[in-house]
């Protein structure tokens, strides 16, 4: 009984390829390609995947990026935008959610007045309007989970926006 060398499928004496990958019988699979000067095992690289630099990055600035929605000046005082990525990236997303916050703000205050000389209609929009504000706090919190995790994700329909570079 013969055994691929490739696959390790069970072959009769008599048969010369293998019927399951189609290896010759008899020779021995090609090792794969060590970069000079390595030896050992070498990880795979994947596209996209985080790095041991990257993960040390988001595990050293976690919590001032978990601030940087709360109070997303405080990063820019420390300077923890310029020395870390990961911080960077969250107090971009802190500044854009707080500039985002400020012209809802602006807009609110000047459709409030408009919207209070027109009964009924006027202030069912207003109270709707009221409870828009809810979903900046709700992007807040997302932001905040994103940072506590370690990722980098950016805030829904505002996250495209870069304030810091």
């Amino acid at each position: 009984m013969a055994f691929c060398g490739n696959c390790g499928t069970k072959t009769g004496e008599d048969i010369r390829f293998c019927p399951s990958c189609g290896t010759e019988i008899g020779t021995a699979p090609n090792p794969p390609a060590q970069p000079e000067g390595s030896a050992g095992y070498v990880p795979p690289v994947v596209p996209a995947a985080p790095t041991q630099g990257d993960i040390r990055d988001a595990q050293d600035n976690r919590t001032i990026s978990m601030v940087a929605y709360l109070l997303f000046f405080v990063p820019l005082l420390t300077g923890a935008h310029k020395t870390s990525f990961f911080a960077r990236f969250h107090t971009n997303q802190g500044t854009v959610l707080f500039i985002a916050a400020v012209i809802w703000g602006i807009s609110y205050g000047i459709l409030s007045v408009i919207l209070l000389f027109i009964p009924l209609i006027g202030w069912l929009l207003l109270v709707i309007l009221s409870l828009s504000g809810l979903f900046f706090v709700a992007l807040c919190i997302v932001g905040i989970v994103n940072a506590a995790n370690g990722t980098m994700k950016p805030l829904p329909l505002i996250g495209g926006f870069q304030v810091i570079k």
